[in-house]
């Protein structure tokens, strides 16, 4: 059933004609609009409490700082605003209103375009809130881009996001995919981008917000979303910006013994660069959306699986619907990377130097060769075995048509393409799909491809398909 789309300003009536929610607002660098939206719908008065706009960067700290760092537009300003406001929210009503009241908070912190427009405007937006009377409060944290290039017009964005945000928790909590899709309601994908929501408390502890990370990418909310290696949502910005990143990409279902030496020893590499510091450099096991579908749907839980088996292993995930690899590398610009490597095997490497992909740019392969390559970027190119003659094949080892050649040998010669040269060669043999074949057969042969890490998963959790019943002993 198509679901129906309110107006802006029917959802503010509707929120503020409800009895039974009530509480405050709060707003601070350039999101001053969402207040707006609720007083000139009417009847606001059944529903706000207070209402805050800290434009001074001043009140903006007496009220928010609590020591924290001087960032005003950040989730930890924006978690300081919700719990300041909330608990005092709380502690003057909470006993005076009606049993039957939900209190909530909402608190904004926002960055919009200068008048030089010489930034990014972008923001956290956030809902403290009681799902029902007399009960502790949950929590939906969400960080956005904002792509119009007036500030009057991000403001009014803000303003209908803000009410968006604000009627989806009392509506359409206990539906996530359409909590998101909501937020999006009479706006454009070219106006605003999600970048990546977070839902806690006692009511949503069945809530997993990885599945929320990749049914943003999904709805074409935002293009790409980051997991940590402990599982959580990270906004992008705050974990990419200034990196060393090196990026491997592949189905991951599951990863081998060969995915894992790709891990190994590209790093093993990007270790011996004199910019390479620990604390500075991370790695991200990266799936592309095309990777998750199944006739055309999400496998919802075989991608679940696959991430908790990667950060199981210590690796940081992220999901993004870049086909290209130059657009990955683009996407990657956007937060001043220091050094980025990209991981490819020679299957993929072959598919890179193949110009049908790059009908669609004016430019044709050159144009993304331009930018998969800028000067900050390399790739590492990992061998394949010849099963016939039993010899490794390098990049050199490809015969490429003789126009695109010697932009491989330019490339190999200014070292953007650096040869993986100390690949295991006994585990070559492995191919992901004979494995996943193998699990789905119950051929216990399966359990030698992959790391044992993985293999006991997969058994302990009854992943892709394996029938423990079936199954024989681990191969020796």
């Amino acid at each position: 059933m198509e679901r129906e789309i309110l107006s802006t300003k029917s959802k503010a009536l509707n929120i503020n004609l409800d009895s039974t929610i009530y509480g405050t607002l709060a707003e601070i660098g350039g999101g001053q609009e969402v207040a707006r939206a609720f007083f000139q719908a009417g009847g606001a008065s059944g529903t706000i409490a207070k209402s805050i706009s800290a434009y001074d960067k001043t009140f903006s700290d007496h009220l928010y700082n609590e020591g924290m760092p001087d960032r005003y537009v950040s989730e930890e300003r924006l978690q300081s605003m919700l719990n300041h406001e909330y608990t005092e929210l709380i502690n003057l009503l909470g006993e005076k209103h009606d049993p039957d009241t939900r209190f909530f908070a909402f608190a904004n912190t926002v960055e919009t375009i200068n008048f030089a427009k010489t930034n990014q405007g972008q923001g956290w937006l956030g809902v403290r809130f009681q799902m029902n009377e007399q009960r502790n409060a949950n929590q939906v944290v969400i960080h956005v881009n904002l792509f119009e290039t007036d500030n009057l017009l991000q403001q009014y964005t803000l303003g209908t996001l803000g009410v968006n945000l604000i009627w989806a928790c009392f509506h359409c909590i206990d539906k996530p995919n359409t909590f998101l899709q909501s937020l999006m309601d009479n706006l454009d994908n070219d106006r605003i981008e999600v970048t990546m929501i977070r839902m806690s408390g006692p009511d949503l502890t069945w809530v997993d917000n990885k599945l929320l990370g990749v049914q943003l990418v999904k709805n074409g909310m935002t293009t790409a979303t980051i997991f940590d290696r402990h599982g959580e949502v990270r906004q992008p910005s705050d974990m990419l910006y200034k990196k060393n990143v090196l990026a491997f990409r592949g189905f991951f279902r599951p990863i081998t013994y060969v995915g894992f030496d790709m891990l190994k020893t590209s790093y093993a590499i990007f270790k011996s660069d004199p910019e390479y510091s620990r604390d500075s450099t991370l790695s991200l096991c990266e799936i592309t959306l095309n990777n998750l579908m199944n006739e055309g749907e999400i496998d919802e839980r075989d991608f679940l699986d696959r991430v908790n088996l990667l950060n199981g292993m210590g690796q940081n995930v992220m999901i993004s619907n870049y086909r290209e690899y130059y657009k990955l590398v683009t996407y990657f610009s956007c937060f001043k990377i220091k050094k980025l490597r990209i991981v490819i095997g020679i299957p993929t490497f072959r598919k890179v130097f193949d110009k049908q992909y790059y009908t669609g740019l004016k430019g044709g392969i050159l144009e993304a060769f331009g930018r998969l390559f800028p000067a900050n970027t390399k790739v590492y190119v990992y061998p394949e075995l010849n099963e016939e003659t039993g010899e490794l094949v390098h990049s050199g080892d490809l015969k490429l048509p003789d126009d695109i050649a010697p932009l491989y040998l330019y490339l190999k010669a200014n070292r953007k393409i650096l040869e993986i040269t100390k690949a295991k060669k006994e585990w070559l043999h492995i191919h992901p799909h004979e494995v996943l074949e193998k699990i789905h057969h119950n051929d216990p042969e399966w359990e030698t491809m992959v790391p044992k890490y993985v293999s006991d998963a997969i058994k302990h959790k009854k992943l892709f398909g394996y029938m423990a019943e079936k199954s024989l002993p681990r191969s020796k």
